[in-house]
């Protein structure tokens, strides 16, 4: 992946809440000769938004693309017995920080009238899946946020996409007894974005599902 960014010229910006996992990203990319700017930050919190924001504004000055990645699963209990406080973890995660990502960057990207945002999804955004009822309402709500917000920035020339994958090999993988080796991987989520961006401006993919080849 790093080799990929490096070709594209890009600059990168990674925000999470986990400082050593973000410092230890950003060294993998620049050894691949990409400029990386680690950024700890809480996705959840409109304020820790904005200041990453001016913080890329004030090294990079331009804002060209927004991955929307961060998740949270809750895969093992019925929704009747979900606690409140998970939900409410799930959904200020999986869409209320997407919200407040797309709310802090798009005014920067209409100024230019182009940019592209993709957001993360999930099959779970098209398939039931018991005992992650919140988890797939925060999908499938995040699948109509991008498909409406595409639809009103498309006559600025933003794109908004959705990348919906399986089961990836990630510490969210709800079922203990898949075969990780059959999954997907990191790296083929990011092999769709980097599809997804390199697309030519006049045309833009709404939404990829992206499966293993196998069935884990």
């Amino acid at each position: 992946m790093a080799r990929r960014l490096a070709a594209l010229g890009s600059h990168v910006v990674l925000a999470a809440r986990s400082a050593n996992r973000l410092q230890r990203l950003a060294g993998e990319l620049q050894v691949n000769g990409v400029q990386a700017l680690a950024i700890p930050t809480d996705l959840r919190q409109p304020a820790a938004i904005d200041q990453l924001v001016q913080s890329c504004m004030h090294q990079f000055q331009r804002i060209d693309m927004l991955v929307n990645n961060a998740g949270l699963g809750a895969f093992r209990t019925p929704l009747h017995e979900t606690p409140v406080e998970t939900w409410d973890a799930v959904m200020d995660t999986n869409l209320r920080a997407v919200y407040l990502a797309m709310r802090a960057v798009v005014p920067i990207m209409i100024q230019r009238c182009s940019g592209h945002i993709i957001n993360i999804s999930s099959l779970a955004a098209h398939n039931p899946v018991p005992f992650a009822a919140a988890y797939a309402a925060s999908k499938w709500a995040l699948n109509g946020l991008s498909v409406s917000a595409a639809e009103e920035l498309r006559s600025y020339g933003i794109r908004v996409s959705l990348v919906c994958p399986g089961s990836v090999d990630t510490e969210l993988v709800p079922d203990q007894h898949k075969d990780r080796a059959k999954m997907l991987r990191p790296d083929d989520i990011a092999h769709a974005v980097v599809m997804l961006v390199t697309q030519r401006p006049g045309s833009f993919i709404s939404e990829v599902l992206l499966r293993p080849t196998q069935k884990p």
